[in-house]
């Protein structure tokens, strides 16, 4: 059990969290924190491969338009209505199995 004014505090914070204003700044939040978690874990942002402001800049723009691409690629629909993909789709998934491949 916490100290009373601590107590306090945290049943004060926990009621806000169940407001809709703060529901809906959290979300945005959330979303972030996943972009850049995605960054880190599926596309090892975390080390940089280059020295010097310019080349890790270069690299941190490469990974964002990657990962762009990827999530543009899971909203396109699993394929024409003749049951074909993409040409956009097969470089998506080229893409990604590659990134496995990689990253396994």
């Amino acid at each position: 059990m916490l100290p009373q004014p601590l107590q306090e505090i945290q049943n004060r914070v926990r009621r806000e969290q169940q407001t809709t204003p703060w529901r809906e700044r959290y979300a945005m939040r959330a979303g972030c924190e996943a972009t850049v978690s995605e960054t880190v874990r599926a596309h090892g942002l975390r080390h940089c491969r280059y020295r010097g402001i310019a080349k890790t800049h270069v690299q941190h723009v490469l990974v964002a338009a990657g990962t762009n691409v990827i999530r543009l690629s899971q909203h396109c629909p699993a394929g024409h209505p003749s049951g074909q993909t993409t040409r956009f789709q097969d470089l998506c998934q080229q893409v990604r199995a590659r990134t496995r491949t990689h990253h396994a």
